[in-house]
């Protein structure tokens, strides 16, 4: 081997050290192309912001009520199974939440008749009348509108407005009945407005609160007029004061308002 040979190796090891040094001072690594000279995609994640209209009528949807011929559905069945058989006329339906005397809200069907009002429980799910309570509409002595009160000390308590229909003043519910969730002879119902009120114009029409009440009014004066009530004077009372509920723990009404079990509700799928 010549002596040339080992400076001209030198030279070489110093040139890639000098251009090793200019990349690294470039503050960026050598790039390793795996795909054979062909770029690879980019993949990208976008988050869609629906408005607030669209999100609510989403959440409509999971009430079985709003599902397309199902309130038509009811009206025949409780026009057919209900009325006809009892020679009454129906005169308006109604869908409004029924809050019982421990809070407890339920969905309900009401009928407004010649001669009584019908509180419907109908099952939305399966399409059948489940239970009728009839109130006879000369019976029908005072109604209420107002805010919702509670005990101060209650843990459970509401927002809002409702209706308070009583159909015997001379009629107080027993302590027994009081502290009992399922006593069916509590003189009075208390309704407030369907959570579905505002998912469209037909919904909105029959859940109105104010509309409901001038016809069950009117509706009153004029069977009280046919058949007034033996002992009880002619005319209903009509006031505006809140309406109390007197519960305390509400532990029951927490955990079914908050979910719903009240009404015929879609409540996502279950398994794996």
């Amino acid at each position: 081997m010549s002596k040339s040979e080992p400076s001209q190796e030198f030279h070489m090891v110093a040139q890639m050290e000098e251009t090793g040094e200019r990349r690294a001072g470039d503050g960026k690594a050598p790039e390793s192309n795996t795909s054979g000279g062909k770029e690879s995609p980019s993949v990208t994640s976008e988050s869609t912001l629906f408005s607030d209209s669209y999100v609510n009528q989403q959440a409509m949807r999971k009430f079985f009520v709003t599902r397309p011929g199902a309130f038509d559905q009811a009206i025949e069945d409780l026009k057919i199974h209900v009325i006809k058989n009892s020679g009454e006329i129906a005169q308006s339906f109604w869908l409004l939440s029924e809050i019982d005397h421990w809070n407890n809200e339920r969905e309900r069907v009401v009928v407004i008749t010649d001669t009584n009002l019908l509180v419907c429980k109908y099952d939305f799910i399966m399409l059948s009348c489940l239970q009728v309570q009839r109130v006879p509409l000369n019976y029908i002595d005072r109604i209420c509108r107002g805010q919702f009160t509670f005990p101060e000390r209650s843990l459970d308590k509401r927002e809002g407005e409702g209706l308070r229909i009583y159909w015997d003043n001379l009629k107080e519910p027993s302590a027994l009945s009081r502290w009992n969730p399922w006593a069916t002879d509590i003189p009075y119902a208390t309704f407030t407005e369907h959570p579905v009120k505002n998912s469209s114009e037909r919904f909105s029409a029959i859940c109105q609160m104010s509309e409901f009440t001038a016809q069950l009014i009117r509706a009153i004066q004029t069977a009280q007029n046919k058949n007034p009530a033996p002992g009880k004077t002619s005319g209903v009372v009509v006031l505006n004061q809140p309406l109390l509920i007197d519960t305390y723990m509400g532990f029951m009404s927490f955990i079914g308002n908050r979910n719903k079990l009240g009404y015929s509700l879609a409540r996502g799928s279950v398994g794996f």
